[in-house]
């Protein structure tokens, strides 16, 4: 039984400190909403550390399925795309919030999104159930990209 859970866990873990550290990173940079003009549709700062605590649990419940799979050049595939997103997903929160660079933040946005389709795939392919996992993770990207897009246009 701890060996078909142990995965779950590692990988749930991994995600979330990924998003952990983002936010540690990040945290002296957070004030930036009280000083740029936000695009309607703006949620307020408290739903952000909920929202992206349950996509990286998604994440991580999802990658550690296809963790689970028998070894294979489509499984390693999959897992790569996933880290190279949850990469890219890191460092999106650097570029935005620390450097305040919102264009540059845009396109590494748009980058994240063609991963995490990628990824969907690649999980669908392997184990449907986790490629469904991730659409709220594409869903809320896609809503982040337009308040990056809105944030550079308005400021």
């Amino acid at each position: 039984m701890w060996q078909k859970i142990k995965p779950y866990i590692i990988s749930v873990a991994i995600a979330l400190g990924v998003g952990a550290l983002a936010a540690f990173l990040t945290r002296d940079s957070m004030n930036i909403y009280q000083r740029i003009n936000t695009p309607p549709l703006s949620p307020p700062s408290i739903l952000f550390p909920i929202v992206w605590t349950i996509l990286y649990t998604l994440m991580g419940i999802s990658s550690g399925r296809i963790y689970l799979e028998e070894k294979s050049e489509k499984r390693d595939a999959a897992l790569k795309v996933y880290a190279l997103q949850l990469a890219v997903n890191f460092f999106w929160s650097l570029i935005f919030f620390n450097l305040e660079a919102f264009l540059f933040a845009f396109a590494v946005i748009v980058l994240l999104w063609i991963l995490i389709i990628a990824m969907i795939k690649r999980f669908y392919d392997l184990v449907p159930w986790t490629g469904y996992l991730q659409i709220p993770y594409l869903l809320w990207v896609t809503f982040a990209a337009y308040l990056n897009l809105m944030i550079y246009i308005l400021n």
